[in-house]
């Protein structure tokens, strides 16, 4: 049983209201209020420092390509104050330049959106005009979508990672990954790195250098919007979220000597003996590090689902999961004679009633199982859970479509 992930659904803007497609019919060049008509004078000269200032502003129409900045620029004077708005009312931010000749978005134009451009401009002999104009970029063929973890909001264990887990494939990696912006109050080394999901989607997580510090406050900033995934695929809509760390909590679990330890802020709490996977095959445990993925109460486990054929189907009790291939912690009563002697689980870390009901009220999502063994399935690979700990720095960063 998967735990369910925090999902947006995401839809292409509603058709452009009758009085902006109109607008969309009106030239894109600038007529300047406020300045001096071109034309002879009393002395049958032209006030040419007065002109009215021709501006034009990129994208334009009403099908425009998304996907790149807006840009505006003036002729014949400058540009003093540029305010690009959609539908919505957003803006998109930008600057004007120096010389006042162009202002470009900081962002990149979304897909099926429609914008209104107000700019204010100045002709060379200092006559203050304003230009509006509007277009609109074609609708998203594909859109992608994102789910992502942890959610806003949550306290979490010092070895959670930020998780990105897409709809549809990212081709353009690097320039997906340089819309993610982290920030922390403590300013942790941290990098991103482009793995498989179990699930089979493309996912990018971004870890600490080093478990986190207690207490470090995050944020998230994917600032995706208008953005191509590559392949026929934009982000229409920006995510963000927020958590803090708690604890330093770590459980250490010898399955050679059947004990699993709880750790908290370097002392220990307690031992409790276990049984994990029945040697010799694909009931064997994994080793390494495994982070505390959700707490799921009492779930039904099938043997099935993770195939080992008809060798059980029961309700299970204190259900902490580990991985996405169906790695448990929990309350195993059937095997209480294996306690501490023995490993004769499928694969699960089982204790008693009373010690898991107790240990389950101890831990937390994002807390770091570090799992030692000699005869084990192998170590957790990233992609299964949040296995990116088993991986070496150096690796990790490796996986960064930055390096």
């Amino acid at each position: 049983m998967e735990v369910p992930l925090h999902r947006t659904s995401v839809f292409a803007h509603a058709p452009v209201r009758a009085a902006v497609a109109a607008a969309l019919l009106a030239p894109l060049v600038a007529c300047s209020s406020g300045g001096t008509p071109a034309g002879p004078d009393a002395k049958g000269t032209k006030d040419a420092g007065n002109r009215p200032v021709s501006v034009t502003v990129t994208p334009q129409g009403r099908d425009a390509a998304p996907g790149a900045p807006v840009t505006v620029r003036a002729t014949g004077g400058r540009l003093t104050s540029v305010t690009v708005t959609d539908a919505e009312g957003r803006r998109l931010a930008g600057k004007v330049a120096a010389d006042g000749g162009s202002w470009v978005s900081d962002r990149k134009a979304a897909p099926g959106t429609a914008y209104t451009v107000a700019a204010a401009t100045r002709t060379e002999g200092g006559t203050a005009g304003s230009t509006r104009a509007s277009f609109t970029t074609a609708a998203a063929d594909k859109v992608n979508k994102v789910d992502w973890r942890p959610g806003t909001g949550t306290t979490v264990g010092v070895a959670q990672p930020l998780s990105l887990v897409f709809d549809n494939p990212v081709k353009n990696r690097a320039e997906v990954e340089k819309q993610l912006k982290v920030t922390t109050s403590d300013g942790t080394e941290g990098s991103w790195g482009w793995i498989r999901d179990w699930s089979g989607r493309d996912r990018v997580d971004w870890r600490p250098r080093t478990y986190w510090k207690p207490g470090s406050e995050v944020t998230l900033n994917a600032e995706l919007n208008g953005t191509d995934s590559g392949d026929g695929g934009w982000f229409v809509r920006d995510y963000t979220t927020t958590f803090t760390v708690g604890a330093r909590q770590i459980v250490r679990v010898d399955l050679d000597k059947h004990r699993l330890t709880l750790v908290r802020d370097g002392r220990t709490v307690r031992t409790l003996p276990v049984s994990g996977g029945t040697p010799g095959g694909d009931k064997r445990s994994w080793r390494g590090t495994a982070v505390l993925m959700a707490k799921e109460g009492t779930i039904n486990m099938n043997s099935e689902t993770v195939g080992l054929g008809d060798a059980y189907d029961k309700m299970v009790d204190h259900s902490m999961r580990l991985t996405w291939s169906g790695m448990y912690a929990h309350a195993a009563p059937w095997n209480a004679r294996y306690f501490g002697n023995a490993n004769r689980s499928s694969g699960c870390i089982g204790m008693s009633d009373a010690d898991a009901a107790w240990f389950y009220e101890q831990v937390r999502p994002g807390d770091p199982f570090e799992i030692t063994g000699a005869d084990t399935k192998g170590v957790v690979e990233p992609g299964n859970g949040f296995g990116e700990w088993n991986l070496s720095w150096a690796d990790w960063q490796g996986r960064s479509a930055l390096r």
